[in-house]
């Protein structure tokens, strides 16, 4: 369900905004499939997100370290070497999805 909706986004910005709104469309996508979202426009409040879990899956939100900050998405699959492939707002200032390091994972949580 939200792999779906994040997915129809993808090349687009429907939050407007031009800087830092990964979290921004990811609360936009919980919003669209009936969830509440964080309502936060910082990718770490996700941390604290639903529940964690331990044995991500897909359309899972997986929340993960970059310089200056977080990022957050939905993950879409897996890599050969366990990597998360993810759904997410700001990826090349558009709707993107790709692979991010597992090690840069800071937490995987589900709606509750």
């Amino acid at each position: 369900e939200l792999v779906s909706e994040a997915r129809r986004w993808i090349g687009t910005n429907p939050t407007g905004m031009a800087r830092l709104w990964c979290a921004r469309f990811m609360n936009f996508v919980l919003a669209r499939v009936g969830h509440r979202g964080t309502g936060s426009d910082l990718a770490m409040s996700f941390r604290h997100y639903g529940r964690r879990i331990t044995g991500p899956q897909v359309g899972d939100i997986a929340v993960i370290t970059r310089r200056g900050g977080g990022h957050v998405g939905v993950v879409s699959g897996f890599d050969a070497r366990g990597n998360p492939i993810i759904i997410s707002g700001n990826h090349g200032r558009r709707v993107g999805e790709g692979r991010y390091e597992r090690a840069r994972v800071v937490a995987y949580v589900t709606p509750s």
